[in-house]
């Protein structure tokens, strides 16, 4: 039976790498795949996915509004598919993300899922959210914070270099990122004084 997968990390973790490596697998082997990737940062009118060490591939963009169940049917109309790759899957809806499951659950499709769990506000996507509670297997790809330890978490920041603390989640102007584990998180964040006890 197939299944829906959800691979999440912080940024830059290599998400989209390992989802065009999976991808490249498939049609190595001659079977054909379906490439989703959001609209919101979209530089043309064509979809593309691409890494940060050079390789990429061209993609179907999805928005809010569509119906991801109803595309990958259509699709199904007019070739065999082996598998669904999804890039930026929080950006996803709830409802969009229950037409995966539909997709893995009566198409019989093997969906795979890579995006962000949490945003610069340490709060959980609609799309990661989703994906979180009802997909079939979750995988953590893990990258580092600059202290060395698993980056969990990522700031967005502000023309200073300092860290933002409020702003909307999805934001279409051009940020820096910058992953980082929880504990440098809520220093850069100012959540937690920076002076413990001594406990002597």
């Amino acid at each position: 039976m197939a299944k829906l997968y959800f691979s999440y990390a912080a940024m830059n973790a290599g998400k989209s790498t390992i989802l065009l490596q999976a991808a490249y697998n498939y049609r190595e082997r001659g079977m054909e795949v379906l490439l989703l990737t959001s609209a919101l940062y979209k530089d043309d009118e064509d979809g593309h996915i691409s890494s940060r060490i050079g390789i990429g591939a061209d993609a179907v963009l999805y928005d809010k509004d569509t119906d991801i169940f109803g595309l990958i049917a259509d699709e199904l109309d007019t070739h065999a598919l082996s598998a669904v790759f999804v890039d930026e899957a929080q950006f996803l809806s709830k409802e969009q993300v229950w037409q995966l499951a539909r997709a893995a659950d009566h198409l019989n499709l093997p969906v795979l899922a890579y995006g962000l769990r949490t945003d610069f506000q340490g709060e959980l996507f609609e799309g990661s959210a989703a994906l979180l509670a009802i997909a079939d297997s979750l995988r953590e790809i893990r990258t580092i914070c600059e202290c060395g330890r698993k980056a969990t978490m990522v700031i967005r920041l502000g023309p200073d270099g300092e860290a933002l603390t409020e702003g909307e989640q999805v934001s279409i102007a051009k940020a820096t990122y910058l992953s980082l584990c929880r504990r440098h998180w809520e220093e850069r964040m100012g959540r937690f004084p920076p002076k413990l006890p001594s406990g002597g």
